[in-house]
């Protein structure tokens, strides 16, 4: 296992691992639930709950589950969390948990969550697996929000269901729509993309006069 620090393993999944923007992991849930802010925003508490649940329980009896059957305990005990999650928006947000429907359910599925649990909660202590895990989950609800940020306000001209662009305002329909999910972290995609090319190239031309002169004196 590569040594990492505690801060690293922090801010990782917020940004340079993000689930969603980076490893594009959890896309079903972030392309069918993101037509609203508040059903992202359930979408990713749900997800962060069960994340942090898990990984807190999956450190902690890392030493007592057997390794030929550690999938299947790692999935007995995200189902847990999610019953837990399920249980409670029903509760809590009646009319967010109808929207979000079976989506609730497939948290169990999540390749992300059972991903950390395999490749870092169970060989890490329980602290770091915590970090860890509130790093990912931060960064998979951000993500989320952004999402459904963008596609309310394009889509109803609403933000929370709050009237944002006035009434003349002509929705576009297609963005709360299925194929409005793809366009959308389509060009989230392609705007991070264009960033971090823009910032690559920044970094060669600040560091080129250096480099130049090094290889100046290197020849000489």
């Amino acid at each position: 296992m590569r040594a990492t620090t505690p801060t690293y393993d922090l801010t990782r999944g917020f940004w340079r691992e993000n689930p969603v923007l980076v490893q594009l992991l959890g896309l079903c849930p972030a392309l069918a639930v993101t037509n609203t802010v508040a059903n992202s925003l359930a979408m990713g508490l749900a997800t962060f709950f069960v994340l942090v649940g898990s990984s807190l329980l999956v450190s902690t009896l890392k030493n007592l589950i057997p390794h030929e059957v550690r999938i299947s305990a790692y999935i007995l005990i995200i189902a847990t969390f999610v019953t837990v999650a399920d249980l409670v928006l029903a509760a809590v947000v009646p009319d967010i948990h109808k929207a979000l429907g079976a989506f609730i359910a497939l948290i169990v599925v999540n390749c992300m969550i059972l991903g950390r649990q395999e490749a870092f909660a169970s060989k890490r202590p329980v602290g770091r697996a915590l970090l860890d895990a509130i790093g990912t989950g931060a960064g998979f609800t951000v993500a989320l929000l952004m999402m459904g940020g963008i596609r309310e306000i394009l889509g109803y001209g609403t933000f929370l269901g709050r009237p944002l662009l006035g009434a003349s305002y002509e929705p576009w329909i297609v963005m709360i729509l299925p194929p409005g999910g793809f366009f959308t972290l389509g060009f989230i995609l392609l705007g991070f993309g264009w960033w971090e090319s823009r910032r690559q190239q920044r970094s060669v031309v600040r560091d080129w006069p250096h480099g130049v002169g090094s290889t100046t004196r290197r020849t000489a």
